[in-house]
């Protein structure tokens, strides 16, 4: 009888061990996310060379309260569907809508947040985000963005020239030498990341914000590949959870000023 006692304590402690080592495996997961850091205030390089922005630190929260830790990987926005699919990280990051033709590659969580899209020209160019106005004009776009999207389908019949770039910063640069037009961006990422610059001088948002809830889609979300239903569900919780607590009211806030992210 003792002996069959000593067995089972022993079996005990080994069972109580491994649950113990599995529970730390998963506090301890990584999660890989894939970004662009070029994109200020949602992910840019602090002058240390550190990722700071809006989905730096709310993936952060994220990966917190799914008790993982993240990793980021980068790449350029437009290589970030191919990359995700080729098992390169696990999910997107990297202020992107959820549309109806991403859907079609990838899966998405739940939105975490919704930013308006908004053209950015000279102040007193006199241009609006109608195709009327923007003919003949070149606007430069994000490449692989749903800006491009938008204003190919939208503008580029009507006789808009529609430059794609690699990266937002080169459109802002073109557009102070005065080779572009205009631009089409998510807003906070105009405002912060040439606006509110030196060189964003004489330049402001004309007009109201575009709108195309098809193409623009249903607000920021992270990309995951198709089927991968347990990530999903686990980012949602996650997600849930910082969303009712304020994280994300709070660092939209610090990184946005008062424009309105809720996931309506």
């Amino acid at each position: 009888m003792k002996l069959l006692k000593c067995l089972l304590a022993l079996a005990c402690a080994g069972a109580a061990l491994a649950t113990g080592s599995a529970a730390s495996a998963a506090d301890t997961a990584t999660l890989r996310f894939g970004l662009e850091a070029q994109y200020p205030p949602f992910e840019s390089k602090g002058p240390n060379g550190e990722l700071q922005g809006l989905d730096i630190d709310v993936g952060n929260a994220v990966c917190a309260a799914a008790h993982m830790t993240c990793k980021w990987v980068e790449t350029s926005f437009d290589g970030l569907i191919p990359a995700l699919q080729g098992r390169k990280f696990d999910a997107i990051n990297s202020a992107m809508n959820a549309t109806e033709q991403r859907r079609q590659a990838i899966d998405f969580t739940t939105v975490v947040y919704r930013v308006p899209s908004q053209l950015i020209a000279r102040a007193d160019s006199g241009l609006l985000p109608t195709p009327a106005s923007l003919k003949g004009k070149h606007v430069g776009v994000l490449q692989g963005s749903i800006q491009e999207t938008f204003a190919k389908v939208h503008w580029e019949p009507a006789g808009v020239i529609v430059m794609p770039y690699q990266d937002q910063n080169q459109a802002y640069a073109d557009l102070t030498a005065g080779r572009l037009d205009g631009t089409l961006v998510l807003a906070p990422a105009g405002q912060t990341g040439f606006l509110s610059k030196p060189e964003g001088k004489g330049y402001a948002f004309v007009g109201q914000p575009v709108r195309d809830d098809k193409i623009l889609g249903s607000g920021i979300a992270y990309g995951i590949r198709k089927g991968d239903t347990a990530l999903r569900d686990q980012l949602n919780a996650a997600i849930a959870k910082v969303q009712a607590d304020g994280t994300v009211k709070t660092l939209a806030a610090k990184y946005l000023g008062n424009i309105d992210v809720s996931a309506k």
